[in-house]
């Protein structure tokens, strides 16, 4: 149940994510980062590690494009 909770969340902040990679977009990335720590933590707490991985995912993407934005933009 908890991992897929995590997925659930991981698809909620892909949903985040994904338009977040538009130029002057970058912001939406911060509001997705608490979430998706969330959700590696839920998907920790599970017997499977899908969800986890999963959300470890939308958080690489989420860090490239932060860092290929300066943080900001």
């Amino acid at each position: 149940m908890l991992n897929f909770v995590s997925i659930l969340i991981g698809l909620l902040s892909l949903v985040i994510v994904i338009p977040a990679t538009i130029p002057f977009l970058g912001w939406a990335n911060w509001l997705a980062l608490p979430l998706i720590v969330i959700g590696i933590v839920v998907g920790a707490l599970s017997s499977k590690d899908s969800g986890r991985n999963f959300c470890l995912i939308v958080l690489l993407i989420a860090a490239v494009r932060l860092t290929l934005g300066g943080g900001i933009i």
